[in-house]
């Protein structure tokens, strides 16, 4: 009887364990995730517990975060330490809330936004159908991660948030 029970524990301690890992979003760091001022980045999301109403989830990989609904794929992605862009004419860059960001809408309803001017780059995936991009990058606990990078350049025409990059921000 009592090894019975104790096979049951086991199995009921394996399947929590295991349910307790199912809310962990999986990801890869970026080549420069070891970077110090990432873990800067890190440390101000504490800050960012909800953004766009979506609950931070945990996440397995170095300078990263991720938020959206459990058991369902995350709506918003972060990665520190992506590859600093250089400048650009094919990405839009856009200037929200002191930080300029190159919107790559090529996987629409999802947008890539890799900030400008920062070493290292933060970078958004955002579920656009979900959420609004301009919600997340208006979010003061993500502002105050990502300025806590020192700016050391600028758009050079960063573009005004006319109606179509609205619409394309949600």
């Amino acid at each position: 009887m009592s090894r019975r029970l104790a096979t049951a524990a086991l199995l009921l301690l394996g399947t929590a364990l295991l349910g307790g890992c199912s809310t962990t979003v999986h990801m890869e760091p970026a080549a420069d995730a070891n970077n110090p001022l990432c873990a800067e980045v890190t440390v101000g999301l504490r800050n960012a517990d909800t953004i766009a109403d979506l609950d931070r989830r945990w996440t397995d990989a170095q300078s990263t975060a991720a938020w959206g609904e459990p058991g369902a794929d995350s709506a918003i992605l972060l990665r520190c330490g992506v590859t600093v862009p250089g400048p650009t004419a094919e990405l839009q860059c856009v200037t929200l809330e002191g930080v300029d960001w190159l919107v790559d809408a090529s996987e629409t309803p999802f947008l890539r936004l890799t900030t400008y001017g920062r070493d290292p780059a933060v970078q958004l995936y955002i579920d656009t159908g979900a959420v609004s991009s301009n919600d997340v990058i208006s979010s003061r606990g993500l502002i105050g991660a990502v300025t806590s990078v020192p700016s050391d350049g600028r758009c050079t025409t960063p573009d005004e948030l006319d109606q179509d990059l609205q619409d394309l921000l949600g």
